[in-house]
């Protein structure tokens, strides 16, 4: 064990060379950042998820009724033993081969066993309420967080000229607000990544689970590694859209379309301006190129911009569903639901209920013309006696003259 704690903590791993743990003992200031510290951040996980459950139940569900969020009625199924069982052991959404021998287990039609899965999956949805306590929860710690960052930022020499970033580096003493700072934003995520299996799951959440990681990683090695002043830049550019985002989704599931719509479009924007434009230009470029002017690139520099690369490939994916968004509002007419994190992920589900709808448009649809086929076949006719009726009508008339 105390091999591996040598070997972990090389300073030719965490420290640019020439400079050892040593001197950063020797620093001066209030506060110096140890690893010790993060242990920190797990305490305040679980106490973000203790305030988490009060304020969903005591501000966030009370808020929801009064924004008039309501939540569809869902048609529950019969008591079906064996469709449950299959339900819970074997699969959610099971195939033609499994649903025919299922039909004979049941007694049940085709149709039937097809109508209960559909129900029963519909049941385990997560409903509007509950993905508005979700989001408010989210909106009041980027919104707290965004404000309280910019606060202790705004007036830091580093906030306008990213240079400073590593003047002194490593020797840079850390400020309690900065110290605060990460340990609280480290906390946060380490709360998300806890309630993973409790919390909606949406269409990016593979993509979500890799961006708790690499923040994590990347908050956890750069705050050992003293890189806390260009980390609060990265953490205030994040929560900059975050919390613009986590209000679209509540007025959307309020249902106040054009409140949603507006925020939407300025999250959209920010988004854009933030992550493809400041984060690159500014945070990347001050890590890749800026740093090499006081120090020669060692193995923490390769592992802190493999990390922020990594967010940033997970910026243009969401960058691009927003654009595809984008480009339907304006093309289209209408905005979508947002497609970065709101739509939960049973795309078979939703696939399904589309072909159904389509089936009962075409059936609906034949029905219809059927009957205009039929009205269009006695009006032709209808016509045509006429028609006979008048030359038979004319005949006559000319046939006496004709004598």
């Amino acid at each position: 064990m105390e091999q591996l704690s040598q070997w972990l903590w090389k300073q030719e791993y965490w420290l640019p060379p020439g400079i050892r743990w040593e001197d950063l003992e020797k620093m001066e200031g209030s506060r110096r950042p140890l690893p010790r510290d993060l242990l920190l951040a797990l305490p305040l996980a679980l106490g973000f998820i203790m305030l988490r459950y009060a304020f969903e139940r005591g501000v966030a569900f009370p808020l929801s009724r009064v924004l008039g969020v309501k939540d569809q009625v869902r048609l529950k199924v019969a008591p079906a033993p064996n469709l449950e069982a299959f339900y819970t052991k074997n699969s959610r959404q099971p195939t033609q081969s499994e649903i025919s021998s299922l039909v004979n287990q049941c007694n049940l039609t085709h149709r039937q066993v097809e109508t209960w899965f559909r129900n029963r999956r519909n049941l385990d949805r997560p409903s509007n309420s509950k993905k508005f306590c979700e989001a408010s929860w989210r909106f009041v710690f980027y919104l707290l967080a965004f404000t309280a960052g910019l606060a202790s930022l705004i007036n830091t020499p580093w906030f306008w000229d990213q240079r400073e970033c590593w003047r002194g580096f490593p020797r840079q003493p850390v400020q309690d607000a900065h110290y605060w700072y990460y340990m609280l934003e480290l906390g946060f995520y380490w709360s998300l990544l806890l309630c993973v299996s409790v919390d909606i799951k949406r269409k990016d959440f593979k993509e979500q689970i890799v961006h708790h990681f690499a923040t994590i990683f990347l908050l956890g090695f750069s705050y050992c590694s003293n890189y806390i002043r260009i980390g609060t830049l990265v953490m205030l550019v994040h929560d900059s859209s975050d919390f613009l985002l986590e209000s679209a989704k509540m007025f959307n599931y309020a249902g106040w379309k054009k409140t949603c719509d507006s925020l939407f479009v300025i999250f959209a924007a920010v988004f854009l301006v933030t992550r493809l434009v400041v984060f690159p230009s500014k945070i990347i470029y001050t890590t890749l190129v800026l740093s090499m002017e006081v120090f020669e690139p060692f193995m923490g520099y390769y592992f802190f911009n493999a990390l922020l690369l990594v967010l940033q490939t997970l910026h243009i994916y969401w960058a691009y569903l927003i654009l595809r968004m984008i480009y339907k509002f304006l093309f289209l007419g209408k905005l979508d639901k947002d497609e970065r994190s709101d739509v939960e992920s049973e795309p078979e589900e939703e696939e399904n209920e589309e072909e159904e709808e389509e089936e009962e448009d075409r059936s609906s649809w034949r029905k219809r013309k059927v009957v205009l086929d039929s009205r269009l076949a006695m009006l032709s006719s209808s016509c045509v006696l006429n028609n006979l009726t008048n030359q038979k009508a004319d005949a006559n008339r000319r046939l006496p003259k004709a004598r």
